[in-house]
């Protein structure tokens, strides 16, 4: 006698062929029912042989489509009903959203074939997709992920494309972006002015000259804008840089494939399979040389980022140009990149030569991910295209709260169940452009999922944009907000990716957050978990004259510790690189700001020491971009240089230890004086800070170590204290694919915001 199997299954099993598998499954073991799509995930009923159903339920689990992610199963055993053949329903949509969004997906190796070779109906189609590659979080309008709720709603299927589109059989089957050269969206090149110069092909190749003779190019892409030009250019390198605003850091690379990418950087197996995954991120990698390309691409860094194209456009205006290309997000610094095609026309005008745009519409934005390989695995640094907007599975089922991430490098995150949906990667709060793009990803979250909060998250931070804005939106809609501590949050992210409800001893290292008491906190080892925390050690404090101006002078940094060690005496120390940076007008100043604390605000930051030190090696005085100090220490270090100097911890009654730089900085004085070279000081500075670090873990007692916050960007830190630690027999938490600079502070603020909510309503 028969039986019927019935399954629910959730997770990102919708827009990658998971029907069509079921159907071929199904139908190739003789089994009759039915399968659909709903808000939920994929619904299904099969009956037949009660050994085929075992054989199909268990290759249901072992034989899913590539980028399906099973993260639920029901199932239940019934009586049959008697179901003839089997069929693919229509989506239903109805009971609460809680289906996965899939990330944008590169172009898959069939699709790729198909697009070079001229026998092929789509050759040199921009816009060729499957059920296993293409566009999906950037084009989605609502759930269920069909059609007629994606931008793509407005383009007639051709006959030969609903062919495919209606065959089970066919790897099409269902793949909602699904178009070619006669339905689907077209390319147009523009001038400046909105004028059209090209269509089509002629517009792709319009494109490449104009890239090979030494323009800007204003690309649109999947998840928005890139600004192109030739990397071998110089001229037209500076041109960008130029209208850019952007002085000097770093533009990411695109080149063909993996053999030009070993052209430009030396290339590990893991570094091969990352740069060829489904997600292709920007990689950071070590360069083979300066003379790779131009100067001005990545002017004095030794790491190259580099990512292969993730669309067919892409691949084809590659091999069109046949050299690498700048590929930086179109925008002004520090604003949202663009994704309109005449919004682009407004915004970019003064930066792009020539505009090559298309009309399939592009629902948010999404920039590229940027991800380094360290610790041995590959650890994301900006979360966007790729990984947006996967959820990070968590220990504890959550209530439905909003947290709005802080201040820097924003994302936001959604809890909901025993999932955390974070968002793609907003980016600095600094303009109103900025501001709008962060409201719109939160009302677009929101709507999605038609989550009702009932807890917003914000930073401790009483100023931030993000802040003001959590407080006002949660009067606004009747519900309670949270102020999160900053590194508190880092600490729970870090437990949160590790699945991990902890406690841990965090050692949450960055440049700036605002303190329970008040003062600039950055170099903290905060015990705790999502229900609290206390401080257990610190960097040893000094003040930042200046305040914001120290972030972007790391000689003022450098004269703050001078000070706080030496007092008055520091401003006569000519012989130092930082102090002779100022005239002596500038160093009365300064001397009267720390003496009286005038605009000179108390910090324990571990990223303005990084910044201190570089100043005093002679690397950076002042700095263009975030972090530009820092990454010169980790890069200037001398990786065969194993002495460090004196970082103790001092113990104090009633209050948190200190981590005493004090020692630290009179021995690199005195290596200063003896003429010690500047790789060698730098590599002992990252000892010293690792042996710190294992000597507040070893008194801190806490065999759970999570290292967190932006200075474990730095590779070298990060693989040196990991290894410390373990070898001491601590459990080491890192992340992965959540930031761990302040892309990644949202997801903690869930987790506390959670615990809070428990609290206020009585649950343990």
């Amino acid at each position: 006698m028969g039986k019927r199997l019935k399954m629910e299954i959730r997770g990102a099993v919708q827009g990658v062929g998971f029907r069509p598998f079921v159907y071929r499954l199904a139908t190739g073991l003789g089994l009759s029912g039915w399968v659909l799509n709903d808000i939920r995930g994929v619904f299904l009923e099969v009956e037949g042989d009660p050994e085929q159903l075992s054989a199909f339920r268990e290759r249901v689990r072992a034989e899913t489509p590539p980028r399906a992610r099973i993260q639920g199963l029901d199932e239940s055993w019934l009586d049959p009903i008697g179901y003839e053949g089997f069929q693919i329903r229509t989506s239903e949509a109805k009971g609460t959203k809680t289906v996965l969004i899939l990330p944008d997906i590169a172009t898959c190796q069939d699709c790729l074939t198909e697009i070079l070779d001229p026998e092929n109906r789509r050759y040199r189609y921009p816009f060729a997709n499957c059920t296993n590659c293409g566009p999906r979080f950037t084009i989605v309008l609502d759930l269920p992920y069909d059609r007629p709720n994606t931008t793509m709603r407005g383009f007639a299927l051709c006959p030969d494309c609903r062919a495919e589109y209606e065959n089970p059989l066919d790897r099409r089957f269902h793949a909602q972006p699904t178009a070619c050269s006669v339905c689907g969206p077209r390319l147009e090149a523009w001038t400046r002015t909105g004028e059209t110069l090209a269509r089509g092909d002629e517009a792709l190749t319009l494109a490449a000259q104009a890239l090979r003779r030494g323009d800007v190019l204003a690309c649109k892409g999947l998840g928005g804008f890139h600004l192109m030009c030739d990397a071998r250019n110089e001229a037209a390198v500076g041109r960008l840089r130029s209208r850019k605003a952007r002085e000097d850091k770093p533009f990411a690379l695109m080149v063909r494939d993996l053999a030009a990418a070993r052209s430009l950087a030396e290339i590990s197996p893991a570094a091969a399979t990352l740069l060829e995954s489904a997600e292709a991120p920007i990689v950071l990698l070590p360069r083979l040389g300066e003379e790779t390309v131009a100067r001005a691409v990545a002017p004095g860094r030794p790491e190259l980022g580099l990512m292969l194209p993730a669309t067919p456009l892409h691949h084809l205006l590659l091999r069109a140009v046949g050299a690498p290309l700048v590929a930086t997000s179109g925008n002004l610094s520090e604003e949202p990149i663009c994704t309109d095609e005449l919004e682009a026309l407004s915004r970019l005008a003064g930066m792009a030569d020539v505009f090559l745009v298309h009309d399939r519409p592009i629902e948010r934005h999404a920039d590229d991910s940027i991800v380094r390989i360290a610790a041995g695995a590959p650890r994301v640094l900006r979360r966007a295209r790729g990984y947006a907007p996967m959820p990070v599975p968590v220990a504890e089922e959550l209530p439905v709260i909003l947290a709005v991430g802080a201040h820097i490098k924003t994302a936001v995150a959604l809890g909901l169940g025993g999932r955390v949906f974070l968002s793609q990667h907003v980016g600095d709060l600094e303009t109103p452009e900025a501001m709008n793009a962060f409201r719109r990803v939160i009302a677009d979250f929101l709507r999605l999922y038609e989550a009702r909060p009932a807890l917003v998250a914000h930073d401790l931070h009483p100023d931030y944009p993000s802040t003001l804005w959590a407080e006002e939106w949660a009067v606004e809609h009747g519900i309670p907000s949270f102020a999160v501590q900053h590194h508190h949050a880092h600490l729970v992210s870090c437990l949160a990716e590790n699945e991990t409800l902890g406690p841990a001893l965090g050692v949450t290292w960055d440049g700036t957050g605002y303190g329970t008491d008040g003062t600039v906190w950055g170099g903290e080892f905060l015990r705790g978990d999502a229900g609290g925390f206390t401080r257990f050690a610190h960097l040893k404090p000094f003040r930042l004259p200046g305040g914001e101006a120290a972030v972007r002078e790391p000689r003022r940094a450098a004269l703050a510790v001078l000070f706080e060690v030496f007092g008055d005496d520091a401003f006569a120390r000519e012989e130092l690189a930082p102090v002779r940076a100022f005239s002596t007008n500038e160093r009365t100043l300064l001397a009267q700001m720390l003496e009286n604390g005038l605009n000179a605000p108390v910090t324990t930051s571990a990223g303005r020491l990084f910044d201190a030190v570089a100043a005093l090696i002679g690397l950076s005085q002042r700095t263009r971009y975030e972090g530009q100090a820092a990454m010169a220490l980790e890069a200037a270090a001398d990786p065969r240089e194993d002495a460090a100097w004196p970082l103790p911890l001092v113990p104090r009654e009633g209050a948190a230890a200190l981590l005493d730089w004090e020692p630290l900085l009179r021995a690199l004085l005195e290596d200063l004086k003896r003429g010690v070279n500047a790789g060698r000081l730098a590599a002992r500075f990252h000892n010293s800070l690792v042996d710190g670090i294992a000597r507040t873990a070893e008194a801190a007692g806490e065999m759970r170590v999570a290292l967190t916050g932006g200075c474990f960007q730095n590779r070298l830190l990060l693989e040196r204290a990991a290894e410390r630690l373990s070898a001491l027999g601590f459990t080491v938490l890192l992340h992965r694919e959540v930031p761990p600079n302040d892309g990644g502070i949202s997801l903690g603020q869930v987790l506390v915001g959670a615990r809070h909510l428990k609290h206020l309503h009585g649950i343990v």
